[in-house]
């Protein structure tokens, strides 16, 4: 029978994930494109903790959007002018490289390795649920990824769509209305508590996905939940294998997605 969300008491329609240490692997994709970029240009950096102090603006920025602090700009802006910020950090001046190198750079985030279970996983999710991002990238920034990575999603609507970075909640309701789902036929994925916590806040039900090497290797407590969720798994595979088949077949209803009831 169709999984029922104890949070929520309703039946899982859609399972739509966070992406960045979720779906995949940015430490290791972003340090690797900043350890080509070293080695191109001269530098020498770790490019381990350049990756760590480039993501570590990342909640920042999107605050300064959600407070109305500025108006709503995409990832890749965030991300642009996040690495600026980094390089000045470390005393390296942005103007010694031409902005089309440093555009490049910045691309590193389009194109991030999955987890070894993350293609897989959301194969298998497909063949029975709804399955897309619900994550603070741009639409362009995820259709690159899941083409480069194979991520099968069924629909990709990008912060841009909803105009609102996470943990707001416009940016969990805003995908369950325009699937036509009540929000509370939506499960959110994520590696990330706090998350999880601002979509049971807005009525999605919620799934805890392991991810200990998300920070890198040996961080105290990482892929550990500390709250109960409505399930939690070692891997994607793992959260398919939990949700298991729904019953009923799938009908197109709408010009964005084919609905399973």
């Amino acid at each position: 029978m169709a999984f029922v969300a104890a949070s929520t008491g309703k039946p899982v329609k859609a399972v739509l994930f966070d992406v960045f240490g979720t779906v995949v692997d940015w430490r290791t994709g972003v340090a690797a494109a900043v350890r080509r970029f070293a080695d191109s240009h001269g530098l020498e950096l770790d490019a381990d903790a350049f990756a760590d102090a480039w993501r570590a603006r990342y909640v920042p920025g999107m605050r300064r959007v959600s407070s109305g602090e500025r108006p709503f700009v995409l990832l890749d802006v965030l991300h642009r002018e996040n690495l600026d910020g980094v390089l000045a950090d470390l005393g390296v001046d942005a103007g010694r490289f031409g902005p089309a190198a440093l555009d490049e750079l910045n691309r590193a985030w389009h194109f991030l390795p999955p987890w070894p279970d993350s293609v897989a996983g959301i194969a298998a999710l497909k063949r029975n649920y709804i399955v897309g991002p619900l994550s603070n990238g741009n639409t362009s920034l995820l259709l690159d990824m899941a083409k480069v990575g194979g991520l099968a999603w069924d629909l990709i609507l990008g912060s841009d769509v909803t105009k609102a970075y996470k943990p707001t909640m416009e940016a969990y309701l805003r995908p369950a209305a325009l699937l036509g789902l009540e929000p509370g036929e939506i499960m959110l994925a994520a590696a990330h508590e706090s998350d999880l916590a601002a979509a049971r806040t807005a009525g999605l039900a919620a799934a805890f996905i392991s991810r200990p090497l998300e920070q890198g290797p040996g961080v105290p407590g990482a892929g550990v939940a500390a709250q109960s969720w409505d399930l939690a798994v070692s891997s994607i595979t793992e959260l398919a294998d939990q949700l298991g088949p729904r019953l009923g077949g799938c009908v197109f209803l709408t010009t964005i997605v084919g609905r399973c009831r």
